[in-house]
């Protein structure tokens, strides 16, 4: 029997971010089924292919203030009508309490909910009294609840009061391992790194940590850094002032394509999250080209890479500098940096993510399973 999934994310239908590319990464993997997508428009017409129907809301997006209760109501019944003309066999709610995860759990009578959590909507139910409301809300009409790490996994724990502690499963995000592409050579020479930053530029991703660092080296490394957000203009301002204008180089965000065609020419990846990191799936897209990676030493992040990677002290330039030069000095450790990557990298395939994401809807549609508990939770 084909299982008939619906799921979307409240955002501009395409790869736009982790989570957008995540999901057509996932339900593409995943055999024997039929996935409804509510996302917004434009559509990315060959990013919405990995979808059978893609389906752009059409209830106008509003922030929470005085507006927020009435936008959740029509969003609520246009998704209520489109469940009913769907009619799917299990909804995954993507972003545990926000928006459009609130309106399924609204919604879904008898149909089962697996939410998914992804870690900004973690961030802001810490920060807000009204987001912990609307987690524990999709927590309570789940049948389970899914979580990358076990961090975030006892974050989401916490903030619901431990009340579904038994409807919490981790299942690691995962990339398409058959895309990527090994380099050419093994790393040949000591001295300065080309290194790569690729992310959004926000506060939390504190890609001010890789940049500071570098005036602080030794060793005179050269940072590219991709992306795009709010502090981009701050950023070159600080390189400047550092004198680093030469050494750091600012390009915009890439397709996922472009992004893994540029990764194996850099000698290694840095990562400079401080606070909640999900999972970081742009860690392991560097470590399956095999780059080295400087990581933030975070919770979920340690449990990720373990020894493939070289931790520092989050948010701190001279901790992140000790390990870039090190890393310049040390040819022989790069080289086990760089096969251990590469392995670690093939723990974390797209086609297990799916496989254990579908075994779980298998088990929360099967019939008369209502209270079954899911068992320990993994990791």
């Amino acid at each position: 029997m084909t299982i008939n999934i619906i799921t979307g994310i409240n955002r501009t239908s395409g790869p736009s971010s982790g989570s957008m590319i995540l999901a057509a990464d996932l339900y593409r993997a995943m055999p024997e089924t039929h996935t409804t997508f509510l996302g917004r428009a434009p559509v990315d017409h060959a990013w919405s292919a990995a979808f059978d129907q893609l389906i752009p809301l059409s209830t106008a997006k509003r922030p929470q203030g005085p507006d927020f209760t009435p936008y959740i109501d029509e969003l609520t019944r246009e998704v209520g009508a489109l469940i009913e003309r769907t009619r799917p066999t299990v909804i995954h709610a993507q972003y545990l309490g926000f928006a459009l995860s609130l309106a399924f759990a609204r919604t879904a009578g008898g149909i089962p909910i697996i939410a998914l959590a992804h870690g900004p909507e973690v961030m802001a139910a810490e920060r807000s009294a009204s987001e912990r409301d609307a987690m524990h809300e999709v927590a309570a009409a789940s049948a389970a609840i899914v979580a990358p790490t076990s961090a975030l996994a006892d974050r989401v724990d916490r903030l619901t009061g431990r009340r579904f502690s038994d409807r919490l499963t981790v299942i690691p995000w995962g990339i398409r391992l058959s895309d990527t592409r090994l380099r050419e050579r093994p790393p040949a020479r000591i001295g300065p790194l080309s290194l790569v930053h690729a992310g959004r530029l926000d506060d939390n991703k504190s890609t001010i940590t890789a940049v500071e660092a570098l005036a602080l080296t030794q060793q005179p490394h050269h940072l590219t850094v991709i992306g795009d957000g709010s502090l981009r203009e701050h950023l070159e301002q600080r390189a400047s002032e550092l004198g680093l204008r030469h050494r750091v180089h600012f390009d915009p965000f890439l397709p996922r394509a472009e992004l893994w065609r540029r990764l194996p020419n850099f000698d290694a990846f840095v990562f400079t999250t401080k606070g909640l990191e999900a999972f970081g799936l742009v860690l392991i897209e560097a470590q399956a080209h095999e780059l080295p990676v400087a990581y933030s030493d975070l919770a979920g992040v340690r449990k990720i890479l373990g020894s493939s990677g070289v931790p520092y002290t989050p948010g701190d330039p001279r901790s992140l500098a000790v390990v870039l030069d090190e890393m310049g000095r040390n040819l022989h450790g790069r080289r086990a940096l760089t096969q251990a990557a590469l392995s670690n990298a093939h723990r974390y395939d797209i086609t297990t993510t799916s496989r254990q994401v579908l075994d779980l809807t298998l088990h929360v549609t099967r019939p008369g399973r209502a209270g079954t508990p899911l068992g320990p939770r993994p990791g």
